[in-house]
């Protein structure tokens, strides 16, 4: 094969234009010095090594380019990452369905311009993708695409989410008051849908590191018991019990949902968990929560949901093989079905897709913040795929590719007295005044009124309902 004689970028210059368009949208520096796009562009990528390429033409599409990313073979030098996703987005590489890159055409035009740089055996991928093995949602798979993202170290997740340890979106009834008090006002929130009083018991499924449960033990004076299958999380979550002085009114068990037989509980909240069950399995699902909780007591369902399409994460997708193996998003028309199918009635659905796009966003300023101590304890790879993780969902959020819905439902007695408020302001009841230490976090105070002002991709202002009530 003959010896290239053309810079790196000379060579690629007919490809980058048909994919990027004139100008490039980002600046791009190449191993051999040689660059391509404009000086002023609001991101520059480096591509460290042939192997970037390499990785883009044995998994043509948005896994090679992560792969690579993860790797370290290409790396985004100046600008943020959501300069870069913008970026992304210009190729139509917005949707983990969409297999946006290289084609056949492409490739043999790479293996021309390059020759043997390109050639060899496919590369292996990072030690950071998920590999399940095992019939999908099975109890033991279940445990392994769990492990995979929240076994990652507590320690990291707190540098992550803050104080609350919190994985699941806010609720920002007041704007300027903070990630930790917009977290403590989502619990707030589930905590006056689900009528929760004194004396009563509480199921918490997928209790996280014990925010919930913890929550209305303190503030609400009900015994709660939290189900995990992240022992990290239920380690923790029961040393959180301990410390707070609550053990005797909190349980944390490291158990499957279905494994759970020790009702009936007063009422069931489910946070940021059915995203891992599965459309399949959805009716065993929401059927085992009936079983469950008592007859007039309510469930609480808090999910991300997706527009009408296809459930399942794609396994070619950054998010599936990198973030959420086997994570499904299903349409909320769907998780309202499945309740009421469960002999759950449905009686209010809200949406709060807003307040996620903030979340990330102050999830996406500690990462920035916190950058050097997550690369020590999650190692380059890992913490790339957060760099890139985030912001990437918050921008979902913001253009309405994804949303969030909390869908209320009750097990309603044969003789149909529900035990529902009337009028849904009676639903929600006055907002108490919580004993919180107020907690600024400046980047994400700084999110959140850039988010206010219109300025932020989605160029929708904050709604009336999540500013102070």
């Amino acid at each position: 094969m003959p010896t290239r004689s053309v810079s790196i970028a000379a060579a690629l210059a007919p490809l980058l234009r048909r994919m990027l368009g004139e100008p490039l949208p980002l600046r791009i520096d190449f191993w051999d010095g040689s660059s391509a796009g404009p000086d002023a562009a609001p991101c520059r990528v480096a591509v460290r090594r042939p192997m970037a390429l390499r990785r883009m033409m044995w998994a043509p599409g948005e896994l090679g380019l992560v792969r690579a990313y993860v790797a370290g073979d290409l790396d985004l030098v100046e600008g943020d990452v959501f300069s870069l996703l913008a970026a992304r987005d210009a190729i139509g590489v917005r949707d983990d369905h969409v297999e946006v890159g290289l084609g056949a055409g492409d490739i043999a035009g790479l293996v021309r311009a390059l020759g043997r740089d390109m050639l060899g055996p496919p590369p292996p991928p990072p030690p950071e993708e998920a590999r399940l093995r095992g019939r999908r949602h099975s109890r033991r798979r279940d445990r392994s695409a769990i492990s995979h993202h929240y076994d990652v170290g507590n320690d990291f997740y707190r540098l992550l989410l803050g104080p609350t340890l919190t994985y699941s979106c806010a609720y920002w009834s007041d704007p300027d008051g903070g990630l930790d008090r917009a977290q403590e006002a989502k619990y707030e929130l589930i905590c006056r849908k689900l009528g929760l009083r004194p004396g009563q018991r509480l199921l918490d499924v997928g209790c996280g590191w014990g925010g919930m449960v913890l929550h209305a033990a303190r503030h609400r004076g009900v015994r709660a018991v939290g189900v995990t299958i992240s022992e990290q999380q239920a380690a923790l979550a029961r040393q959180r019990a301990e410390e707070a002085g609550l053990a005797g009114q909190v349980e944390i068990r490291l158990q499957d949902y279905r494994e759970v037989d020790d009702g009936p509980f007063d009422a069931i909240s489910s946070i940021g968990m059915f995203e891992h069950v599965g459309e399949a399995r959805t009716a065993e699902y929401f059927s085992q929560l009936h079983r469950l909780v008592r007859p007039g007591g309510r469930v609480l369902n808090h999910a991300i949901s997706r527009p009408p399409g296809p459930s399942a994460i794609s396994d070619r997708s950054f998010m599936g093989r990198y973030v959420f193996p086997d994570g499904e998003l299903l349409e909320v028309g769907k998780v309202v079905s499945a309740m009421q199918a469960a002999d759950l009635e449905v009686r209010d659905v809200e949406s709060i897709r807003e307040h996620y796009a903030l979340t990330l966003r102050a999830w996406s300023a500690n990462i920035e913040a916190n950058w050097d101590e997550i690369v020590r304890l999650v190692g380059p790879g890992r913490a790339r795929v957060w760099r890139l993780y985030v912001p990437g969902c918050a921008l979902g959020f913001e253009q309405a590719r994804i949303s969030v819905h909390q869908v209320l439902a009750v097990r309603t007695p044969v003789e149909g007295r529900s035990g529902m408020p009337l009028d849904r302001l009676d639903l929600l009841g006055a907002e108490p005044t919580l004993d919180l230490t107020e907690q600024r976090h400046p980047q994400a105070h700084a999110a959140v009124a850039a988010t206010a002002a219109g300025d932020t991709p989605s160029d929708r202002e904050v709604p009336a309902y999540a500013r102070r009530r």
